[in-house]
């Protein structure tokens, strides 16, 4: 059962955008479960390690010192989906996913890439404010 966000922001596990990104990371899990063993080494490795670097980039960029450095991981987080994207369509095209599959799959990266693209837009704004950092606002 995946986390919900709590009342108020006291950790990165509070963010609803980290919390999806979890998930995402267990579908993905999923979803490579009945690949080939030839490629354990190959897709199944590139996919895992693209979907959990998404919630990691939120989280080590939550607990940096700036927001400056926090907007920087959360692009990094952003590209890694797109990694991940990327090979969810390839893996299609190989006929180990279904549609149904990536049709699901590619819903949920559309959903956290919108989520980011908040976040970072919402950063973005309150740093021209020239607002002190303190927690990054909630998506």
């Amino acid at each position: 059962m995946p986390i919900r966000m709590t009342v108020s922001l006291k950790s990165y596990r509070d963010l609803l955008v980290w919390q999806k990104a979890i998930d995402l990371v267990v579908i993905s899990y999923k979803a490579t479960a009945g690949f080939p063993k030839s490629e354990t080494y190959g897709l199944i490795s590139q996919i895992r390690r693209a979907a959990t670097s998404i919630p990691a980039n939120i989280a080590e960029g939550y607990g940096r010192g700036s927001r400056k450095e926090y907007l920087q991981f959360l692009s990094i987080a952003q590209g890694s989906l797109k990694e991940l994207e990327t090979h969810f369509i390839v893996s299609e095209k190989l006929t180990y996913l279904t549609a149904a599959q990536i049709l699901l799959l590619l819903n949920q990266t559309d959903e956290l890439g919108r989520m980011l693209g908040g976040l970072i837009r919402k950063l973005k704004v309150s740093s021209s404010a020239s607002t002190p950092y303190t927690q990054p606002p909630t998506p």
